[in-house]
């Protein structure tokens, strides 16, 4: 067992950080002789969306943490709290909302500068690092040029372009790529036990995102949800089903967000109301009205991300289709991403050019964009749906 088991596809990476958590260990134990050149106090890992970042990000960690005579064992105290993220000297941050505020960035500050408590590392993990608005980069500037000893950052973004260039000179750079279908696949038949034809599917499916092939894998309902999505998006033949496509995808995204959100909503709630100590039918006094709008207004901030997350996916789900709809029309000798949606692909090549096909692969683009900046997420997927007929 190993912190690493769930990295796949990223050998030399994680090669790269293996070897940098031994260099930390030798820091640590005061082995001046040894090479200590590969470990450095601040490092930003780049790659698309399902490529690791963040699971990479904690695994390091979890290596520098680690106490076992193997570094990064996975069974040691240091391995299993960071794994689990209760580790008091790594702090893990993520947001649920669409940006990091200066008020959060300063706070993460304020916390890096505790010492370790357990005489090893630090690390501060941010896994959103993307989201962090450009004020705020300037803010957490100062604090990984100069961090205090055996302080490390890790920042994780889909881009180092996602960086401004002066916090992306402070870091050592470490990219990252998507796994391969097989890769994956593997993964899954080890970790789920699922059939290796169930594992491959979902592999090609999710477009080799682990997080999102775990849940097709594991969920023969997700599945099946995945392609009417898809059908609902592509099967238009006029202005009006158009309209009521888009309909049908908005609230089949908001379904899927709102039973979780609804159920974590109401535990935060009744955990609010545990810290400030109040019963059923108690009054509310100002300071716990306040707390409460504040929570609602952080729940609400949540559910629109939510949304707009889970519609990003039904986008990124139509547009893997046109892809495979391409690669017929191109005569690519290429495994179809989408095999549970063939005779749709089919159809789709048979009458349409791949100018045609390259255009919607375009306006799925832009609605995503659309999306991303914040517009009506009804208009931004009628706007799609009525031009891709």
């Amino acid at each position: 067992m190993s912190v690493w088991d769930d990295i796949v596809g990223q050998e030399k990476a994680v090669a790269t950080l293996q070897e940098a958590a031994r260099a930390a260990r030798h820091i640590v134990e005061g082995n001046s002789d040894r090479s200590t050149h590969s470990m450095t106090h601040a490092w930003l890992v780049t790659g698309p969306p399902g490529s690791g970042r963040s699971n990479a990000a904690l695994a390091f960690a979890a290596c520098l943490q680690c106490t076992g005579s193997e570094i990064g064992c996975g069974t040691c105290p240091g391995c299993v709290t960071t794994v689990a993220r209760t580790n008091a000297d790594v702090l893990s941050v993520a947001t649920e909302t669409s940006i990091i505020t200066a008020e959060q960035v300063r706070d993460i500050i304020m916390r890096a500068q505790v010492a370790p408590s357990q005489g090893r590392w630090r690390v501060i993990v941010i896994e959103d690092a993307d989201r962090i608005q450009e004020l705020s980069l300037n803010i957490l500037l100062k604090a990984i040029e100069e961090p205090p000893e055996r302080t490390v950052w890790v920042l994780c973004a889909p881009s180092s372009e996602d960086m401004i260039t002066t916090v992306r000179s402070r870091c050592r750079q470490l990219s990252l790529r998507i796994p391969s279908v097989a890769a994956v696949a593997g993964l899954l038949v080890r970790q789920l036990g699922v059939d290796m034809n169930v594992a491959r599917e979902a592999a090609r499916a999710a477009q080799c995102h682990i997080g999102r092939a775990k849940a097709l894998a594991r969920d023969p309902e997700e599945r099946d949800k995945r392609r009417q999505r898809i059908r609902a998006a592509i099967h238009v033949a006029s202005v009006g089903e158009a309209a009521v496509a888009a309909h049908d995808l908005v609230e089949m995204a908001k379904s899927d967000t709102q039973t979780v959100a609804e159920q974590r909503n109401t535990e935060e709630e009744a955990k609010l109301r545990y810290q400030l100590g109040m019963v059923e039918g108690d009054k509310m006094t100002p300071h716990a009205r306040s707390q409460l709008r504040q929570l609602r207004e952080n729940q609400t901030r949540r559910m629109k991300r939510s949304l707009t997350d889970m519609l990003d996916r039904i986008l990124l789900d139509v547009m893997s289709v046109y892809r495979d709809v391409l690669m017929l029309q191109l005569g690519a000798n290429q495994d179809l991403m989408n095999d549970d949606v063939a005779e749709v692909i089919e159809r789709i090549a048979r009458t349409s050019s791949p100018e045609q096909t390259l255009a919607r692969i375009d306006l799925i683009d832009q609605a995503r964009t659309r999306l991303t900046n914040g517009a009506n997420p009804l208009l931004a997927m009628e706007a799609m749906v009525v031009a891709l007929r």
